[in-house]
């Protein structure tokens, strides 16, 4: 199951669907593409998977999709 671990040392699951840990967000240029009637399939292609480290809060972003490692970002 695919995974990551946090600098906290939390594994962090990205296997599961829906996801607890998981948000999905898009660019406002991106979402502003979209009008009337949207496709939800087109629509999440678009969003960029954001996981929670439910341990210390810190979040790792898959900017670049899945193939490439996230970038973790700390609270302060």
């Amino acid at each position: 199951m695919p995974a990551i671990w946090c600098a906290c040392g939390e594994k962090l699951d990205y296997s599961l669907i829906p996801n607890p840990i998981e948000w999905l967000a898009i660019g406002d240029v991106a979402y502003d593409a979209y009008a009337g009637q949207v496709d939800a399939e087109a629509l999440h292609r678009e969003m960029k998977s954001i996981f929670e480290c439910p341990a210390c809060g810190r979040l790792a972003a898959f900017w670049e999709g899945f193939g490439k490692p996230p970038k973790f970002y700390a609270p302060e």
